[in-house]
């Protein structure tokens, strides 16, 4: 009976290892994906907005930063970039926003890859002296998080045809019809890749798990 007890223990110990090593060359790689948005975009058509056939990209627009510099679509070339809208003179809401967008950049700080875009809806009061203003408040650190205004019938557009984020009324929108409290995660090749909600900690916890896969999948070369 000790002879057979031995005999099981030591069969165990050599296969073992053999179970590691299997398990590792199965499960070992990052096999995590996360989906990419919107690759039938013609489907997304509507009287406000019209999408050509195949993959939706994030098309081109011409806004400026906090400090008067011009920004564009190419803001997210060779970068994983978090996008939200917002205005300055938002309640609540915005806060809650801004302390979780502060959390992303905390979890990506050192890392020139990442970037951060919030796009103001309320263009008229945020110009860019006032944007410069609340990006220190927000804590946003100016290489890596940036502020965005422009006009505002085109920041309109870039939401409900660009970002393809919905709108609560219809006819002349309003900034109260056109704010929520959505994160979007944007690929180097300007595709969507994950809508979360920016008041809800877990879910920002799962774009923060989400950027780190993004990342590896990006593979970028610094």
């Amino acid at each position: 009976m000790k002879r057979a007890k031995q005999f099981v223990g030591l069969t165990l110990m050599l296969i073992f290892p053999v179970c590691i090593i299997y398990f590792l060359r199965m499960f070992g790689e990052n096999k995590f994906s996360i989906p990419v948005y919107h690759q039938n975009a013609a489907e997304l058509s509507s009287e406000y907005c019209q999408f050509s056939e195949g993959q939706h990209h994030i098309p081109d627009f011409a806004l400026v930063n906090q400090k008067s510099q011009p920004l564009s679509a190419a803001y997210f070339d060779d970068h994983i970039t978090v996008v939200n809208f917002f205005y300055t003179n938002c309640p609540a809401t915005c806060r809650e926003v801004n302390s979780e967008l502060l959390r992303v950049q905390g979890n990506f700080f050192h890392d020139q890859n990442v970037r951060i875009l919030s796009v103001t809806l309320d263009p008229e009061v945020d110009q860019p002296d006032v944007l410069a203003q609340y990006s220190v408040m927000a804590g946003a650190h100016e290489m890596q998080w940036n502020f965005a205004t422009g006009g505002k019938d085109r920041i309109f557009e870039l939401l409900r045809c660009g970002f393809v984020l919905p709108a609560t009324g219809e006819g002349n929108l309003t900034v109260e019809d056109m704010h929520s409290d959505r994160l979007v995660l944007v690929d180097s090749q300007r595709r969507i890749r994950g809508y979360y909600s920016g008041t809800d900690r877990e879910d920002v916890d799962r774009l923060v798990t989400e950027m780190k896969i993004l990342l590896q999948e990006e593979k970028f070369e610094l």
